[in-house]
């Protein structure tokens, strides 16, 4: 298979259970590195700049923007190697087209291509940009105005009681469903792998949704979907659709 789970067999990622997913005391310092916690003001003219690159070469060109967020791992204090730097465009959906489900759609494209053709990374870390709706509502334990040079939500420090067991079984769990969708591509079942990844991303998604609003950052559900990622299945996974399509609509002699 290729793409993602290609990657990840060559770098040989191997991630153990239980995974750390204990919080650190501060927040990391080479990001946060300003009085009051305020971002690295070389990280943020990057990201500024990555964020105006995005916004130009899309049709939301002429869009006001809302405003530029950084988010996610690396804004509070359950960074690890495996975070990204999750940077939110936020726009008024209707500023660009009546049909904000459209523009939805658009932003979802837009982001699947532009993180798949490029590889920006800040010290490391992937930087992975999005198209937001400013009226969809974000909950984050650490929320960060990168355009205004502002917290909006700023991160406490957190000392959660993970259930280590109960994260692997369910992670172990979903793990075993997508071997069974990769089988599916491997024994040429093409359109029916592609029905059973469909099925299962939304699934996956539904559980960790579920698990944010329920108990937050540190739920089971949550902690199961990142150790999908940090090992490899997500994107096993999506190569697996992503193949899949692309067998069955090719001949060979």
């Amino acid at each position: 298979m290729s793409r993602q789970w290609r990657k990840y067999l060559e770098e040989n990622l191997t991630v153990g259970f239980p995974l750390n997913f204990q919080p650190h005391k501060t927040l990391n310092q080479d990001f946060w590195n300003q009085p009051g916690d305020k971002l690295d003001p070389e990280i943020r003219e990057k990201l500024l700049e990555i964020a105006t690159d995005f916004i130009e070469k899309s049709e939301a060109a002429e869009a006001p923007i809302k405003d530029i967020t950084f988010t996610g791992s690396l804004a509070n204090y359950n960074y690890s190697p495996f975070s990204d730097v999750d940077l939110h465009v936020l726009f008024d959906f209707s500023d660009i087209n009546d049909d904000e489900e459209l523009v939805r759609q658009y932003f979802q494209s837009l982001k699947s291509v532009w993180n798949f053709t490029h590889d920006i990374r800040m010290l490391g870390y992937e930087v992975e940009i999005y198209g937001q709706h400013s009226e969809d509502p974000h909950v984050a334990s650490g929320l960060y105005s990168v355009l205004n040079d502002e917290w909006i939500v700023k991160p406490e420090p957190e000392d959660p009681k993970i259930d280590h067991r109960d994260v692997k079984m369910k992670a172990e769990a979903i793990e075993d469903q997508i071997d069974r969708v990769v089988n599916l591509y491997e024994t040429g079942q093409y359109e029916e792998a592609i029905e059973k990844a469909d099925k299962l991303k939304a699934k996956i998604k539904k559980l960790r949704q579920s698990g944010l609003d329920d108990v937050g950052e540190y739920s089971v559900e949550n902690l199961a979907f990142k150790t999908l990622r940090r090992n490899g299945y997500l994107g096993k996974l999506s190569d697996a659709k992503t193949d899949s399509y692309d067998k069955m609509l090719s001949l060979t002699k």
